[in-house]
């Protein structure tokens, strides 16, 4: 049974209408009610079939105005690299000493870069790593040498987008106690990447449906372009 204050929210959403996204950003901030500073997401519902190799959608993006969260950044490397990792501001830097914390159980960071010549040590740890969507790839900037300007995106708001085994893409934007233009600019840019994105083998409709919603609150159905 949905709560007293889910309810009042779906109250002010009218179900028939698809809103424009400055609108629907706009409305999702506004029946926000929860007592902390609510994430705001975006659900695309594409069609396509992931398991075939070119609609297998993922990649990564640096938001224009963030995301309002704060990313702690495990960066695996060795010799130089670790010094470039710790001036970029990566919150630990290490080798083989940190995969085996990880091992053991820890995971007290949020996204992992790491360079080319660790990935063979890494790859012991698909197990622990790959259900937590935690494993480096190449295709979300996460295994490069280029570990200072990795750390540095994933610290301005460098966010993943990852198509699941239905179809659908779910993606953090912002925060409640983003102002409305800050919103819309972050779902406009997120919109456009995945636009931009799609694959050729896709006949007829490729976006089913964009929704907008906040953490605890309804969905909010927007006009796709």
């Amino acid at each position: 049974m949905a709560g007293k204050k889910y309810t009042a929210a779906l109250a002010q959403v009218d179900r028939k209408k698809t809103y424009d996204y400055k609108e629907a950003v706009a409305l999702a901030k506004k029946i926000a009610d929860t007592k902390f500073d609510s994430s705001v997401e975006v659900a695309f519902a594409l069609n396509v079939d992931p398991r075939q190799a070119d609609q297998n959608i993922r990649g990564a993006m640096v938001l224009p105005n963030g995301t309002g969260k704060t990313q702690k950044v495990l960066v695996v490397t060795q010799g130089a690299k670790v010094d470039e990792a710790k001036a970029a501001g990566a919150d630990y830097v290490g080798g083989a000493e940190l995969l085996a914390k990880i091992q053991e159980g820890w995971f007290d960071f949020d996204v992992i870069v790491a360079t080319p010549d660790m990935m063979g040590q890494l790859g012991k740890l698909g197990r622990v790593l790959g259900p937590k969507g935690l494993m480096p790839n190449p295709k979300t900037g996460t295994v490069t040498m280029n570990v200072a300007s990795a750390v540095e995106e994933i610290k301005k708001g460098k966010v993943e987008y990852r198509v699941d085994k239905d179809g659908n893409v779910n993606v953090m934007i912002g925060k409640v106690s983003f102002s409305e233009e800050a919103l819309a600019q972050n779902f406009k840019a997120l919109y456009d990447q995945l636009a931009k994105i799609r694959p050729n083998s896709i006949k007829g409709i490729y976006m089913k449906s964009v929704t907008v919603s906040t953490t605890m609150g309804p969905g909010i159905k927007v006009t796709i372009a």
